[in-house]
């Protein structure tokens, strides 16, 4: 099983980033605009567009306020397992996010690596601006 794993300081509090991160719903106005294009909500899923026009449907499997920590998968497409993790620590004056992703197969880890590169800059920006 792969593992990738990203980690973006932000100079924003991690109260605020939280709330950013924890509206399920609202992931792509509220944390990667312009990566996310559009979001549908179907029976507690959601449906994300990214920039390239790629779909995914994405499940909510825990939201835990004390840590910060959301946790989602991905349960239609190439991916025979996609389970990640956000999770945001206060730091200094900020914060840090770290995205984590356990995925198989294998040999779609170099594709999502990039994918989750792109996207940092497009959730540092939102996340920041908040």
């Amino acid at each position: 099983m792969a593992t990738l794993r990203r980690q973006i300081a932000l100079n924003a509090n991690a109260a605020t980033v939280w709330s950013a991160l924890k509206d399920f719903g609202a992931v792509h106005t509220r944390v990667a605009p312009g990566f996310l294009t559009k979001l549908e909500m179907d029976k507690g899923d959601r449906i994300v567009t990214f920039f390239n026009g790629m779909v995914a449907r994405e499940r909510l499997v825990t939201s835990d306020d004390e840590d910060c920590r959301l946790v989602y998968s991905v349960v239609e497409g190439r991916a025979s397992h996609y389970n990640a993790t956000v999770q945001v620590f206060p730091e200094g004056d900020g914060s840090r996010l770290v995205w984590t992703i356990d995925l198989l197969p294998n040999d779609l880890a170099p594709a999502l690596g990039g994918m989750m590169d792109h996207a940092a800059g497009f959730m540092k920006k939102a996340l920041e601006a908040v």
